[in-house]
């Protein structure tokens, strides 16, 4: 299976450990990732997917990122737009999109906390959906 992964510069001390994170998990799988691309921040990570989902060679998209709290309630909006838009892309290509990425309501350090088991079952999630989807389009 060959996949890509979009990853967020945005709290990049948190979203930079979670990159190491998906592509140790991806090796484990077996998985070939062909794209790692990088974006400024969450918002920006559906365009880029878009892009890569056309793509033949691109089996699954994994999206890493990390939305922390901050004074206002932008954390929420970024990660609802994100959200939407990444379902809305994995339907429309029929391809696998997992969502790895944190918050919103987040505090830094919670963040921390959820490097690992948020990157290890975003990368799980595309072979788990593309198992599903091969098996009921069989």
């Amino acid at each position: 299976m060959k996949i890509a992964i979009v990853v967020s510069e945005f709290n990049q001390e948190v979203t930079s450990r979670m990159l190491l994170v998906a592509q140790e998990k991806a090796e484990n799988l077996k998985l070939k990732i062909i794209y790692i691309c990088k974006v400024p921040g969450a918002y920006d990570i559906p365009i880029i997917v878009d892009s890569l989902l056309q793509k033949k060679n691109v089996d699954g998209v994994v999206t890493l990122g990390a939305i922390i709290k901050g004074q206002t309630k932008h954390d929420e909006i970024i990660a609802q737009t994100t959200a939407s838009a990444l379902t809305e892309l994995s339907i429309k290509y029929k391809k696998p999109v997992s969502l790895g990425i944190t918050g919103p309501g987040m505090q830094e350090r919670h963040a921390h906390a959820r490097i690992r088991p948020v990157a290890e079952r975003a990368v799980e999630a595309i072979v788990k959906i593309t198992s599903e989807l091969d098996r009921i389009n069989e």
